[in-house]
């Protein structure tokens, strides 16, 4: 059955891909522009919807330059109740800026987060308003060619690699596999930690890139989780059993991890970026008093946590917890990642 949805989509991927591909060949003719700023500007993405680890990867770097740089992130804010030009501060929620930028407004507490549809319009207003900043990480942009970013972090997941996607609504593709080619750094992420150079090389030869990009490989690193109201951490033991609350586009790494410690679990599956309603908490509540064991947690990812922080009466008392995503490099090449984003923003030239 899935086969025939497919084929009877194609003709429509297809189409959109040629839209896409045409749209891509205006701005490399520069007939549509993109703007640049003259400032450094680091921008993660990927070709796919969703699912490849761009928080986390905005994270990372944004621990990697705080110590020496001040920093700005800006995103759309999808999903968001709220329309223009935003800056996160104590009042903010997730509903005002949308659940990634929120849950970095959480953990980083001298980033400026910042919000616009249009990112072409934030940069400026984002600079007026922090004159101070000196690199903005553009979270989720690849896409948008609109702006002229100096870096760009082309993110791919091991599973299900961009060369082997097709363009939607057959496949998960947003946008054509050649605009790889303006990738500055193409990861690899979700990758099994006992990945060997001969897959290593394998990949390498099917993404082929270009002599001046970088490649790496990443895996997820679960960090211990943290009570999202008292900020308490939970060593996870085979002795749990947890309900686990998921309203992202990829919930399988999460579900590995569990597995993997032997913890025995349900799961309520909300679709990406999920706005919980009071049903849904009264739902989990009933869910997780019917779990028979005397050791049971509620378990959540960081970016469903910004958006079940808003019913803290409804869930005080209750133990849920998130578990926090890093990216772990791969064949020691950590080092070499850091220096490439540390190199562009210290080396950075205005035209």
């Amino acid at each position: 059955m899935l086969t025939i949805i497919c084929y009877l989509l194609f003709p429509f991927s297809l189409i959109y891909g040629f839209i896409i591909w045409i749209r891509n060949k205006l701005f490399d003719r520069k007939i549509l522009r993109s703007a640049s700023f003259n400032f450094p500007l680091i921008c993660i993405g990927n070709l796919a919807a969703g699912g490849t680890g761009k928080t986390p990867m905005t994270e990372y770097i944004i621990r990697l330059l705080e110590k020496k740089f001040i920093i700005a992130t800006l995103s759309r804010g999808y999903k968001r109740t709220t329309k223009g030009f935003l800056i996160a501060d104590e009042n903010s929620t997730a509903a005002d800026i949308g659940d990634e930028p929120m849950q970095m407004h959480k953990k980083f507490a001298n980033l400026t987060v910042a919000v616009h549809e249009e990112r072409v319009l934030g940069i400026p207003q984002l600079l007026f308003e922090k004159p101070q900043t000196q690199v903005i990480i553009l979270d989720d942009a690849f896409q948008h060619r609109e702006v002229n970013a100096g870096m760009n972090v082309l993110l791919t997941e091991y599973d299900h690699l961009y060369t082997r996607d097709f363009m939607l609504p057959t496949g998960n593709l947003r946008d054509v596999k050649s605009s790889s080619k303006r990738a500055n750094i193409i990861v690899v992420t979700k990758c099994a930690a006992s990945l060997n150079e001969k897959e290593k090389k394998e990949i390498l030869t099917e993404l082929n890139p270009l002599d001046s990009q970088q490649v790496f490989f990443t895996t997820i690193d679960y960090a211990n989780p943290c009570h999202i109201f008292t900020n308490e951490i939970k060593i996870l033991e085979q002795a749990h059993k947890a309900l686990l609350i998921s309203g992202i586009a990829n919930p399988t790494p999460l579900e590995k991890m569990l597995s993997d410690y032997n913890i025995t679990y349900e799961m309520m599956l909300f679709k990406d970026h999920y706005t919980f309603s009071i049903n849904d908490i009264k739902e989990i509540r009933k869910r997780f008093s019917k779990l028979e064991s005397p050791d049971k947690i509620i378990l959540t990812t960081e970016k469903d946590a910004t958006r079940l922080a808003k019913y803290a009466n409804e869930l005080k008392g209750f133990p849920i917890y998130a578990i926090p995503m890093q990216h772990k490099f791969l064949f020691g090449e950590e080092i070499k990642f850091d220096a490439e984003i540390i190199s562009f923003v210290e080396n950075y030239v205005p035209d």
